[in-house]
C-alpha cells in the first residue's frame, strides 16, 4: 500500500511541477532557429577565435574580452584591450604600452547569437541585417561595407579589430593601426586584408580555408564567417531547466516558479525581456548610469554615451540602449552599458526605481583593470539629469522575498553545457602565439 501512496503522490507532484501557471504575458515558446555549419567551419572559427593573430600588436584575441572563463565576457565593468595584460579582473595596464582610455562599453556575452532572431549588434544596434543594402547590412562602414558576410553575426565579430582601443593598436604601433588611423579599413591595403595576408600566409590556416571554400583567395568575410560559425555552435544556450520546463519536460524549483510567475507577471518584466531568450531586441531608456570615457569620437571631450541616438540621430533614442538576453544571466556579470552593477542583486534594484538609484549610484562598485588612465572618468558623467528625463522604467514595488524569487528564476535560465562550451579553449593555435586560457 506505501508503494501505492509513493507512486500516486510522485505522480500528483509531477503533473503539479507541468502546469503552466497563469502570468500577465504569456509564456514563450521553445522554439528558436539556429543555422547549421560544418565541422571544418566550426573548429576552424575556433582556432581563430582564440588567435592573437587578428589584433594589431598580435597580443589579443577575440578571447580576451569574450573568454568563457568569465560568462563569455572578461568580468570587467570597462575592459582593456590592446595595451592590457592578463585576462578578467586580473587585467591591468601594460606600463610599457599603456591604452589611450578603456574600451567605453561593457563586454557583452556570446549566447545564442547564432540564434536567428539575432540581427541587431552592439549596444546601440549599429549594426543589424539590413536587406535593402547591397551587403544585406547596416553597419558603421555605410557604402564602403565589403560582402561576403554570411550574417549580421559575421560581421559583427569582425569590427573589434578596427577598433584602437580593442585590438588594432594605437597610431603608428603596427601596420593595422596605421592603416585605421588612415581611414584605410576595406579593400586593398585595408586593415581587413592586411590581417588577411597575415591569416593566409600561415600553412595551417590556408590548408583549413581550403577545406571550407576551396582553392580561392581567403577574403575577410570568410575569416568572420567562420568564426561566427564557431560562436554560434560553441555558445548555444538553449538547454536550461526554463527551456525544459517550456517543452514539458520537467518542473521547475517552487522559487523559481515564484519568480516566473513575477516575471511575467506583477514585475512587468517580460514587457522588454521577452522571447525565448528573453529580449524584445529593441531599445530601451532605463536610467542606467554611466561611467568611463563614453562613446565619443577622438576629437569630442565630453564623457557621455547617448546610445541608440548615436545611430539614428533621433532625440527619442537618447539614452536608449539594446534589451541584453538574460541567458546565463547570473554568470555575466558586471551589468549595464557601462557595467555599471557589479552584482545582478545591484541591477535588479536598479529596475525598481530607475531614476532613484541612478541619482544614489556609488561608482566604487565598477569591477575595473587595475591602473589609473589620463583623464580616466571613473565617476558618473554630469548628464544624470538628462539620463533621468529620458528613463521610461516606472518604479515598482517588490519585496526582498519576491527580489530572492526573481534571482531564483534568472538562474533557472542557465545552460550548464553552453558556459563551458561545447569545444573548449584550444592549448595552441597556428600563429603560436600565445593563447588565453
Amino acid at each position: 500500500m506505501s508503494d501505492v501512496l509513493h507512486r500516486f503522490a510522485a505522480a500528483l507532484l509531477a503533473a503539479c511541477a507541468f502546469t503552466v501557471p497563469a502570468t500577465a504575458e504569456p509564456l514563450p515558446v521553445a522554439d528558436a532557429v539556429f543555422a547549421d555549419h560544418s565541422r571544418e567551419e566550426i573548429t576552424l572559427g575556433r582556432l581563430l577565435y582564440y588567435d592573437p593573430i587578428l589584433s594589431g600588436n598580435r597580443t589579443v584575441s577575440c578571447a580576451t574580452c569574450h573568454h568563457p572563463r568569465f560568462g563569455t565576457s572578461d568580468g570587467l565593468s570597462l575592459g582593456l584591450g590592446d595595451g592590457g595584460t592578463g585576462l578578467g579582473p586580473g587585467r591591468r595596464i601594460d606600463p610599457e604600452n599603456p591604452p589611450e582610455q578603456r574600451i567605453p562599453r561593457n563586454s557583452p556575452a556570446m549566447f545564442n547569437l547564432g540564434a536567428e532572431e539575432f540581427i541587431r549588434f552592439f549596444h546601440d544596434g549599429r549594426l543589424e541585417s539590413d536587406p535593402s543594402r547591397a551587403s544585406g547590412l547596416r553597419t558603421p562602414l555605410g557604402a564602403d561595407m565589403e560582402q561576403g558576410f554570411a550574417s549580421a553575426l559575421a560581421a559583427q565579430a569582425m569590427f573589434p579589430v578596427l577598433s584602437p582601443d580593442e585590438m588594432a593598436g594605437h597610431y603608428s604601433e603596427n601596420d593595422v593601426a596605421q592603416a585605421v588611423r588612415q581611414g584605410r579599413l576595406t579593400g586593398p591595403g585595408g586593415a581587413w586584408s592586411i590581417l588577411t595576408d597575415r591569416v593566409a600566409a600561415i600553412p595551417e590556416y590556408r590548408a583549413r580555408f581550403t577545406d571550407v571554400i576551396g582553392s580561392r583567395p581567403i577574403a575577410f568575410a570568410d575569416i568572420a564567417n567562420v568564426i561566427a560559425a564557431f560562436v554560434a555552435f560553441e555558445w548555444r544556450a538553449d538547454d536550461s531547466p526554463f527551456d525544459a520546463f517550456l517543452r514539458g519536460e520537467a518542473g521547475l524549483p517552487v522559487p523559481a516558479m515564484r519568480g516566473l510567475r513575477l516575471f511575467y507577471g506583477a514585475a512587468g518584466c517580460a514587457t522588454c525581456h521577452s522571447g525565448q531568450f528573453q529580449t524584445d531586441h529593441d531599445f530601451h531608456a532605463i536610467a542606467m548610469p554611466q561611467l568611463g570615457p563614453g562613446k565619443a569620437a577622438r576629437f569630442e571631450s565630453h564623457a557621455r554615451d547617448v546610445g541608440r541616438m548615436r545611430v539614428t540621430g533621433d532625440p527619442t533614442d537618447a539614452y536608449r540602449f539594446r534589451t541584453p538576453s538574460l541567458r546565463n544571466v547570473v554568470h555575466t556579470a558586471p551589468y549595464g552599458h557601462s557595467g555599471a552593477f557589479a552584482t545582478l542583486e545591484a541591477v535588479l534594484r536598479h529596475h525598481f526605481d530607475p531614476v532613484a538609484s541612478l541619482m544614489g549610484f556609488d561608482p566604487a562598485q565598477a569591477v575595473l583593470p587595475v591602473g589609473d588612465l589620463a583623464g580616466d572618468a571613473a565617476q558618473p558623467t554630469p548628464d544624470r539629469a538628462e539620463i533621468a528625463a529620458a528613463n521610461t522604467l516606472a518604479p515598482s514595488r517588490l519585496t526582498e522575498a519576491e527580489l530572492a524569487d526573481l534571482i531564483a528564476f534568472l538562474d533557472a535560465l542557465t545552460d550548464p553545457r553552453s558556459l563551458a562550451g561545447r569545444l573548449g579553449i584550444p592549448a595552441t593555435v597556428p600563429s603560436g602565439l600565445p593563447v588565453d586560457q
